[in-house]
């Protein structure tokens, strides 16, 4: 019976500090623009928007030709799939990532190098 009591006190005790937690959390998260990334494609990708973005020749002809725009490529690195197989992670001084899409419904692969403090937008392949 004692352990009873002792079980069911110890549950409430916890439960109440986690509801304290979570609305401490809640209140303190509330308005700001926070993620969590916690898996690598994720977290790659968040590296690469937050670096200033340089484009190539060859991806600054395809921008200048409307073949695609900006718009676009801010969404492939929203929701594009790094090839981690192709990538080159411990290259240095800049990072070598592949990274799949879809760009207007076509199959895409795009070459993202991230230097120190930029990511240049090497190549992108159909």
């Amino acid at each position: 019976m004692a352990f009873d009591k002792d079980f069911k006190r110890r549950l409430s005790l916890m439960g109440s500090g986690l509801l304290m937690g979570s609305v401490l959390v809640f209140f303190i998260l509330q308005g700001k623009k926070t993620r969590c990334n916690w898996f690598p494609n994720e977290r790659i990708l968040g590296i690469i928007r937050q670096k200033h973005i340089e484009y190539s020749p060859q991806i600054n002809d395809l921008l200048k030709t409307n073949t695609i725009d900006s718009t676009e490529v801010n969404k492939f690195l929203l929701l594009g799939d790094i090839d981690f197989s192709k990538s080159k992670v411990k290259n240095d001084p800049c990072r070598e990532y592949w990274i799949d899409g879809k760009l207007k419904d076509k199959k895409a692969v795009l070459h993202v190098k991230i230097c120190d403090s930029v990511a240049i937008l090497d190549r992108l392949d159909y």
